[in-house]
């Protein structure tokens, strides 16, 4: 069997000691260089792991296959997932870093989902920007107090509302520590996403720190 090509990853050593690791996951279409801003934006000085999706849709990088769209490929995210999982425990021993927080966006936000479901351990928790419910029937995963913050967009045309409540109520069950927020939005960011992750990031990192 020929083996899989490496990803093709950024990472960012950071410049404080002390804050938590980014794994940055972009949308369909994006690459290794397209959330290093916001990682940046939301968790200032935090060492930054930035991996490009190796499945290409019509010559656009995502971290799975769909049939079609909202119509995940659900094997092959499940493979994906731990693909996943390997590269970043790699990246740890390469790199030193402790397990990162997720922050996805679009396709990166649902593979992030499915990594929380399918390697609960290898991420300290997730902000998922845009997510849909990866798997329909998703495997039993101990996510107790693991924090996730999830921004929908209210006006979102891609991401239905109640599939989007549908995975913050999947991951709750889990024993996930879930803040789901909608934004008056539609599927692209806003400053108010960056202004909500970056609080609740410094939130989670002092509840963290507080005996």
């Amino acid at each position: 069997m020929t083996a899989r090509p490496p990803f093709t990853y950024r990472f960012e050593p950071g410049g404080r000691t002390g804050e938590p690791p980014l794994l940055l996951l972009h949308g369909t279409g994006g690459d290794e260089n397209d959330l290093l801003q916001l990682g940046a934006m939301i968790s200032p000085g935090s060492p930054l792991l930035s991996p490009r999706g190796r499945v290409l849709e019509n010559g656009m990088p995502r971290f799975f296959r769909r049939l079609a769209e909202g119509v995940f490929d659900e094997e092959d995210v499940r493979h994906r997932a731990l693909e996943l999982g390997d590269f970043v425990q790699d990246a740890r021993e390469r790199y030193g870093i402790g397990s990162p927080l997720a922050v996805g966006y679009s396709n990166g936000a649902n593979i992030a989902a499915a990594l929380l479901l399918m390697r609960p351990r290898v991420l300290s928790g997730a902000i998922l920007l845009r997510a849909m419910v990866p798997l329909t029937v998703p495997p039993e995963a101990d996510l107790a107090g693991k924090p996730v913050l999830m921004l929908s967009g209210r006006h979102d045309p891609i991401v239905p509302g109640d599939n989007a409540a549908a995975l913050a109520a999947m991951l709750s069950a889990a024993g996930a520590k879930v803040d789901h927020r909608v934004l008056s939005a539609g599927h692209q960011l806003s400053q108010a996403d960056i202004a909500l992750a970056r609080t609740w990031v410094a939130e989670t990192k002092h509840r963290e720190m507080v005996p």
